[in-house]
């Protein structure tokens, strides 16, 4: 099974998940797509001999731009590893429940428009919760509202500062985002 990830930062899961499937006999990371020409993560996926394309913003809306480059890779699967931009309903159509996205929260809290990265973790320690984690869901039309595949989570305390937060949750990801995507192409292969 062919998955391309997509991303728009610095790609700390994108190469965890390229490390990940390096060697599976069922699962190879055979595109990093990003909106960002200048996201570090295509520095880390080539680095790995994982091809890599940018796509605009106007190039992600348009079907006749998207598809071809995802069938010219024959790609099964996508994963959002710290994508930013909305997926289209054209991509969500093509590619139904074969889309899943990483959240550095325990949604449904501090999910939706605005919140990624340091903005969700902010809110979380702004909010004053004692644990905050990772969420693993299906992407739908609806920002963070796909059905939750997986969660982790991991106390944090009132002395804890928003970087302590954002590190804490980052373990988290690290740890379980890699076997929670196996898991799901498992399922998809039965």
């Amino acid at each position: 099974m062919n998955i391309a990830i997509f991303v728009s930062g610095g790609g700390t899961n994108c190469e965890n998940l390229i490390r990940y499937f390096e060697h599976s006999e069922t699962v190879k990371c055979a595109l990093v797509v990003s909106n960002k020409s200048d996201a570090y993560a295509l520095v880390r996926a080539e680095r790995l001999g994982v091809p890599t394309a940018v796509i605009t913003k106007v190039q992600l809306g348009n079907p006749s731009e998207v598809l071809p480059l995802l069938r010219e890779y024959g790609i099964d699967f996508i994963v959002l590893a710290g994508f930013l931009p909305l997926v289209p309903s054209y991509l969500i159509e093509a590619f139904p429940r074969k889309i899943i996205n990483l959240h550095p929260a325990l949604l449904p809290k501090f999910g939706g428009k605005g919140m990624w990265g340091h903005h969700v973790h902010e809110a979380v320690k702004a909010a004053g919760e004692t644990e905050t984690g990772m969420t693993v869901h299906y992407v739908t039309p609806v920002c963070d509202g796909g059905e939750i595949i997986a969660q982790f989570s991991t106390p944090i305390s009132p002395s804890d500062t928003v970087d302590d937060i954002a590190e804490k949750e980052h373990q988290l990801e690290m740890e379980h985002f890699p076997k929670v995507v196996e898991e799901v192409l498992n399922r998809q292969l039965d």
